[in-house]
C-alpha cells in the first residue's frame, strides 16, 4: 500500500486544475491551494481507488464485465494495453451515440464487421471491383477503429470505468439512463454527481492514468479468479453474462443530498458500495434507434 501511494504521489495524482477552472462540487475532495493550483487530498484519491477495486472485483466475480472508456490522448494506450490484456471491452477512440442505450444497432454493425472479415480472409474481396473493394476495405476500417474494441462485448456491461468526466459525459449519461454503475477518475474541474465511485486526481497525467487503469484491470484479474473457482470457467475467459440487475433507480448516485454527520455536507455517493454492501446493477434492454 505504501509503494502505490509513493507511485501516485510521484506521478502526481494530486495536481488538480487551475483555481480559476474547478467545479465546487469537487471541494470535498481539496486539499488545498498551492501556486494558484488545486491540490487533491491523496486520501481521498486512495479511498476512491480502493473502494473501485473492490466494487471491480465483485462485479467481475458476479459474472459481469466492465467496459472502460477514455478518449483523450492521454488514456488511449494505459486502457487499450491493460484492458485489452484483462480481457475487458474499451471505448478509446469515439463514444459513438447509443453505444450503451442502442446497443442492438452496435452490434449489428459489429455483424457486419465480421461479415466483411470473412471476405477478406476467403479471398472473395478480390471479386469485386477495385472501387467496391475500396470502399468495403474503407467500411471494414472505420467500423474496426470505432468498435473494435467492444467487439466481444456481447451484452451490457456491469459497469463503466472512465476517465474525465467532461470528455465522457455522454458515456456517463447513457450509464446512468440505464443503471449502470460508474468509476471515474475525476480532476477538480469533473462532475463527481456523474459518477457512482469518483477517484479524484489529475487526469490529464499519463502516468496517472496508466497507475490507475493497471490497478483497476488488477482487480478485473482477481475477479475472474473468483469467477473462475466458483463457475469452473477459465481466468483467461473472455465476456461473460452482464446479467439485469433490478430497479432502475439503483445504482446512479442518489441520495447525495442526505446528511451525514450533520446538517449541510451531504453524503457521498460511494457510500452505498463500502466493502460488505451490495452494489446495486440494474441494467435494461436498450431500445433501437433510428
Amino acid at each position: 500500500m505504501a509503494s502505490l501511494v509513493q507511485e501516485l504521489i510521484e506521478a502526481g495524482i494530486h495536481f488538480g486544475q487551475r483555481r480559476s477552472n474547478w467545479n465546487p462540487k469537487m471541494a470535498p475532495y481539496i486539499h488545498g491551494v498551492r501556486n494558484q493550483i488545486h491540490i487533491v487530498d491523496v486520501r481521498e484519491s486512495i479511498k476512491g481507488l480502493l473502494l473501485a477495486k473492490r466494487f471491480i472485483e465483485k462485479t467481475i466475480g458476479d459474472g459481469k464485465d466492465v467496459c472502460f472508456v477514455g478518449t483523450k490522448r492521454q488514456a488511449r494506450g494505459a486502457i487499450e494495453h491493460y484492458a485489452a490484456d484483462a480481457g475487458m471491452p474499451y471505448v478509446t477512440e469515439r463514444w459513438l451515440g447509443g453505444t450503451l442505450t442502442n446497443f442492438r444497432t452496435i452490434r449489428e454493425r459489429l455483424k457486419r464487421l465480421d461479415e466483411l472479415d470473412r471476405l477478406v480472409e476467403s479471398g472473395d474481396m478480390k471479386n469485386y471491383s477495385k472501387k467496391m473493394e475500396s470502399q468495403l476495405m474503407r467500411e471494414r476500417k472505420k467500423i474496426q477503429r470505432n468498435l473494435g474494441g467492444v467487439r466481444l462485448m456481447t451484452k451490457l456491461p456491469g459497469a463503466l470505468v472512465v476517465v474525465d468526466t467532461n470528455r465522457e459525459k455522454n458515456a456517463l449519461l447513457e450509464a446512468r439512463s440505464l443503471g449502470i454503475p460508474t468509476v471515474c477518475l475525476v480532476d477538480t474541474d469533473g462532475d463527481p454527481d456523474l459518477v457512482n465511485i469518483p477517484i479524484p486526481g489529475n487526469d490529464d497525467s499519463m502516468r496517472t492514468i496508466d497507475i490507475v487503469v493497471r490497478e483497476l484491470c488488477d482487480a478485473v484479474k482477481k475477479g475472474k479468479e473468483g469467477r473462475a473457482t466458483s463457475a469452473g470457467e477459465s481466468p483467461a475467459g473472455g465476456g461473460s453474462d452482464s446479467g439485469r440487475g433490478e430497479g432502475r433507480g439503483e445504482g446512479r448516485g442518489e441520495g447525495r443530498g442526505e446528511g451525514a454527520g450533520g446538517p449541510g455536507r451531504r453524503r457521498s455517493s460511494r457510500a452505498k458500495f463500502r466493502a460488505g454492501d451490495d452494489a446495486p446493477v440494474a441494467t435494461t434492454e436498450p431500445t433501437e434507434g433510428a
